[in-house]
């Protein structure tokens, strides 16, 4: 049972990872459109595409009100929510199987 034990608890550290990197790359994102940044820049192509997915949808839902999108403020909501509710009880998970 150590080993399924030791399978949830690395699952739930790279699901924290994964979650904290994304995080990271929404608030580089959210600055860099603070200024006016050149399109044609492999850093700024990548952020776009990696974040465009899952801002897009939010954007329809909640409208850009007085020039500011709160998109990326709900999007990292949820990150901090999964982080709390998923990977937690992920490792929860773990520690019982133990």
């Amino acid at each position: 049972m150590f080993l399924l034990a030791n399978l949830v608890s690395a699952l739930a550290q790279i699901v924290g990872l994964a979650l904290q990197i994304y995080m990271w790359i929404i608030i580089i994102r959210a600055i860099i459109s603070w200024v006016n940044p050149d399109l044609s820049n492999p850093i700024v192509q990548f952020l776009y595409r990696s974040t465009e997915p899952v801002l897009r949808p939010i954007r329809r839902i909640l409208p850009i009100t007085w020039g500011i999108d709160f998109s990326p403020l709900v999007v990292i909501l949820a990150i901090i929510f999964l982080d709390q509710f998923l990977v937690a009880s992920l490792r929860d998970l773990a520690w019982r199987l133990r």
